[in-house]
């Protein structure tokens, strides 16, 4: 029986010029490597969910540089190229807060910081990676989460 889940999420760019990349992973496997964009696009996973597993989805940004970031004579930053995450859904069903409250950022400021680990809400500034973990099958993890 074929039990495969599908997880859709939109990516969006702040760049026209210069964009970021980002690499989407499930587990251990790059499923996605692509350039963020200023247009919002929906990329597709698949996975098996036919058995009691723990999952990893990933999104880890990267190729930042000082260049992405325009900052002013105080240090305030006025631009900035960042890269959104949207509308993440397992089987069409929108996680929503769901995501927010579960996922982790981990960064180090793009190299002048320590490395931290906080809360996600759907925008990535800095090179790292976004973390959500979820077990299979889905309908059940959906149920204690949502």
């Amino acid at each position: 029986m074929n039990n495969d889940i599908v997880i859709s999420v939109d990516v969006a760019g702040t760049a026209t010029e210069n964009p970021l990349g980002l690499e989407i992973w499930m587990d251990d496997t790059i499923v996605h490597d692509i350039i963020a964009t200023s247009v919002t696009e929906t990329y597709l996973i698949a996975i098996n969910g036919d058995t009691e597993a723990e999952h990893e989805l990933k999104f880890v940004l990267k190729n930042k540089t000082s260049a992405h970031t325009q900052i002013d004579d105080a240090g305030n930053i006025v631009n900035d190229t960042t890269v959104t995450l949207n509308n993440l859904k397992f089987d069409g069903i929108a996680l929503g807060h769901v995501f927010n409250n579960l996922a982790t950022y981990t960064h180090n400021f793009n190299g002048h910081g320590e490395e931290s680990t906080h809360a996600f809400f759907d925008t990535i500034g800095c090179n790292g990676t976004v973390s959500l973990k979820f077990t299979t099958p889905i309908y059940l993890w959906l149920l204690a989460h949502t």
